[in-house]
């Protein structure tokens, strides 16, 4: 199998276990959760970007299967690996010790663990054809931006339900939340500029 085989193959393949990972999560909350709410379970930023993950890593693979080019599929590309990468982060610094609830040990390990690798290494080891500016990358940061506003004004509608502890205005108040909003998103603006110079080093190494 050459180098373009093995890429269509595993990005077509880990585009279908998130789907179904995320379906088999979804009818055990349906089945074990009281008065479970399908607006919550996808409001964590963990389902939406890998979802998002899903999709990509379906288009990349049918682009490269099809020998085309799509220079805007490949800023896509690099969004999703920005919101897997965090997620992987932000669960191993800020979440690892919280208690699961009825997310299912297995699928956590997926979500959290497996798929932020994955994407990390298509981007390094397949990168794409183009040249990022630090601009662009920073455009990445739209969706987190919005996904923080929608889930402060979703908290409150919600009976005060938030996904995630450092986000919970409830418990930690405005200012805190906000501080800590303000400390991941500069951490997300290095890392997304850091991402879109990486496959230009990738290919100056090989």
């Amino acid at each position: 199998m050459n180098k373009k085989r093995f890429v269509i193959s595993y990005r077509f393949g880990f585009a279908l276990l998130i789907p179904i990972t995320v379906a088999i999560q979804l009818a055990h909350s349906l089945q074990s959760v009281q008065n479970f709410s399908t607006v919550n379970f996808f409001s964590y930023f963990t389902i939406q970007s890998n979802l998002f993950a899903a999709v990509v890593l379906s288009m990349a693979a049918y682009v490269l299967l099809k020998r085309k080019k799509d220079p805007q599929l490949e800023s896509l590309h690099g969004a999703a690996v920005l919101y897997m990468v965090v997620t992987g982060i932000i669960y191993s610094l800020l979440l690892r010790g919280e208690s699961l609830g009825s997310l299912l040990p297995w699928v956590n390990d997926v979500l959290h663990r497996l798929i932020p690798v994955v994407m990390l290494f298509d981007w390094l080891y397949y990168p794409p054809k183009r040249k990022f500016t630090a601009k662009e990358a920073l455009l990445w940061l739209i969706y987190p931006l919005v996904y923080a506003a929608y889930t402060l004004i979703h908290g409150p509608l919600a009976r005060h339900w938030y996904p995630y502890p450092f986000i919970n205005v409830a418990l930690h108040g405005y200012g805190r939340v906000a501080l800590d909003c303000v400390i991941i998103a500069i951490g997300m603006a290095l890392l997304a500029v850091v991402l879109a110079k990486m496959p230009q080093f990738s290919k100056k190494q090989s």
